[in-house]
């Protein structure tokens, strides 16, 4: 999501655009790497140094809480931020704990329609996200 669209999107929610939080949604985009709090803090530190620990969590969770950036957990049950919102899994390496972005339109297609003929029985699937677990090599 580019800066201005972020501002934007800000706005329509309700919310005020300010350095804190375009500085930390900018830390998330700007380390491509589905970051932790403490990548986050880190970033800020180096960058924005007037802007405390506590704020970086509070405007995090705010973010979340606004669909302006996912949590994606790791299988160390290690929170991470993603900035991309448009549909994607997850591939993870479990030797190096790293994570990058999958899309495929087929498997989707293959996923949706095997739950639309699966039916589970009083449960209404909503949104599906994969996280792929493997080794880069």
């Amino acid at each position: 999501m580019q800066m201005q669209f972020f501002r934007e999107q800000l706005k329509s929610k309700g919310l005020k655009v300010t350095p804190q939080r375009v500085a930390i949604y900018e830390a998330v985009a700007e380390l491509h790497n589905h970051p932790t709090a403490e990548n986050i803090i880190e970033y800020i530190k180096t960058n924005h140094t007037n802007i405390s620990v506590g704020t970086v969590y509070k405007v995090l969770d705010s973010l979340v809480e606004n669909n302006l950036l996912r949590k994606v957990k790791n299988e160390k049950d290690i929170m991470r931020y993603d900035a991309i919102m448009s549909h994607h899994h997850h591939l993870y390496c479990s030797e190096t704990d790293r994570i990058e972005d999958f899309e495929d339109p087929q498997l989707d297609q293959f996923i949706t329609e095997y739950f639309k003929k699966k039916k589970i029985k009083n449960f209404k699937v909503q949104d599906i996200k994969l996280q792929i677990t493997g080794t880069f090599k």
